[in-house]
C-alpha cells in the first residue's frame, strides 16, 4: 500500500497569481490568457519552502467563466496549463490541478452542461478531496492555502487545516479573526510567509 504524503493545496487567482486589470475601463477579471501570469510576490519563494520541507503541492481553482459565458473552457485550461508549465521552470512541480467551471446560475452565453449546483466548487470541498485523491496527500497531514472565507469552508469540510494568504490590513479579514466557523488556521501577507508558519506548525 503507498504510503499518503504531507501536502499542501493552493488556491489559484489573488493567491498564487494576481488578477487583471484592465487599466481603460478599471475592471478587474482572473486571468484567461498565459499571457495574463503574474506570479505574485513570495509565491515562489513560499513554494519552494515547501517543497524543500517534504509536502507535495496542488492546485484547487473555481473558474466559473465558460459557465456564465465570459470566456472557454478551453481558455481556462490553457491558462492553468501555462501557470504548471510557469512554476515547474522554477522548480516546483505540481502534482494535481483540480478545476470546477460550475456555476449554479451561469450567464448569457454560458455552457448550461456547465450550470449546476455541484460538490466541487468551493466552498465545498469537492475539489480538495480530489486533489488529495490525485496527489496521494494524507488529509491529516495537508493544508488547504487559500485567500478567501469560501477556501477555509472547504478545508474545514475536507476535514484538512486552512492558511490565508491575505494582508492583516484588508477588512475583509476581519470577521475570520474571530475563529469558527470559518476561521483559519494561520494568515499570512504573503504565501512565503504562510509557508514558513505552516512547516513550523508541522
Amino acid at each position: 500500500m503507498t504510503e499518503l504524503k504531507k501536502g499542501v493545496i493552493v488556491d489559484r487567482d489573488a493567491t498564487l497569481i494576481d488578477v487583471v486589470r484592465d487599466e481603460d475601463s478599471g475592471a478587474i477579471s482572473v486571468a484567461f490568457h498565459p499571457s495574463q501570469l503574474a506570479l505574485l510576490p513570495g509565491v515562489i519563494e513560499g513554494l519552494r519552502l515547501l517543497r524543500d520541507a517534504g509536502y507535495t503541492l496542488a492546485i484547487a481553482t473555481n473558474q466559473p467563466a465558460p459557465a456564465k459565458g465570459q470566456f472557454s473552457a478551453a481558455a481556462v485550461e490553457r491558462t492553468n496549463q501555462a501557470l504548471v508549465e510557469l512554476l515547474a521552470r522554477d522548480g516546483v512541480q505540481i502534482a494535481a490541478l483540480e478545476v470546477c467551471m460550475h456555476h449554479p446560475d451561469g450567464g448569457p452565453g454560458g455552457d448550461p452542461a456547465l450550470v449546476t449546483r455541484c460538490e466541487c466548487r468551493k466552498p465545498a470541498p469537492g475539489l480538495l478531496v480530489r486533489a488529495m485523491s490525485h496527489a496521494g496527500l494524507d488529509p491529516a497531514q495537508t493544508w488547504m492555502v487559500g485567500d478567501s472565507p469560501g477556501d477555509v469552508e472547504a478545508a474545514r469540510r475536507a476535514g484538512i487545516r486552512a492558511g490565508l494568504v491575505f494582508p492583516l490590513s484588508r477588512c475583509e479579514l476581519c470577521p475570520l479573526k474571530g475563529g469558527p466557523p470559518v476561521g483559519p488556521d494561520l494568515v499570512a501577507a504573503r504565501l512565503d510567509e504562510l509557508a514558513r508558519a505552516i512547516i513550523a506548525a508541522g
